[in-house]
């Protein structure tokens, strides 16, 4: 699913759009392995009487189950997930069958901080974690992709954000002085 543009203000831009890490994919791809593995096993070693067309129907079945709740989900989840940084606010949009969102204005943001342990280090992923002045306080983002940098470009829109906000609060102010 992609991400809906028409959320966006006029002047506001995406500068960066992210779904989780890949390896939250990883748990669901060694799945989709070992299910095909099986019943592709099962379907050539099994005699071709009533018992083994009956164990390799109910494999089948199994394995379709199997692949939809532990493969089909989990990457409708992933792909429904999106992490989104505007020159304006964050967003985070998630949810396959119901939709779930926030947004957390650039100039609420009072903290900007990230995790990753040593397997996300290597992997190049980590938690980012936004603290704002509003009541909800604080949002986690899990499984950030290149969080590091994530959490720099962050601080720069934030800054950027600050200073748009002074020069168009300074030409508001000139603008009253002449009037």
């Amino acid at each position: 699913m992609a991400f809906p543009d028409e959320i966006l203000a006029d002047d506001e831009e995406v500068v960066i759009h992210l779904h989780p890490h890949w390896k939250t994919m990883i748990k669901p791809g060694l799945i989709l392995v070992l299910v095909a593995a099986i019943v592709g096993f099962a379907a050539f070693s099994l005699p071709d009487n009533g018992v083994g067309q009956f164990v390799l129907l109910f494999l089948g079945a199994f394995g379709t189950l199997s692949l939809l709740v532990w493969v089909l989900w989990p990457f409708l989840t992933w792909r429904t997930t999106h992490y989104v940084f505007t020159t304006h606010r964050v967003l985070l949009r998630h949810g396959v069958l119901s939709r779930h969102g926030r947004d957390i204005p650039l100039a609420r943001i009072n903290d900007v901080s990230f995790s990753h342990n040593l397997v996300e280090r290597m992997l190049g992923c980590g938690t980012l974690v936004l603290e704002s002045a509003g009541e909800s306080g604080q949002l986690v983002l899990s499984e950030i992709p290149g969080v590091e940098q994530v959490q720099s470009s962050l601080y720069q829109l934030v800054e950027e954000d600050h200073d748009r906000r002074n020069f168009q609060h300074e030409e508001e102010f000139e603008g009253e002085a002449t009037s």
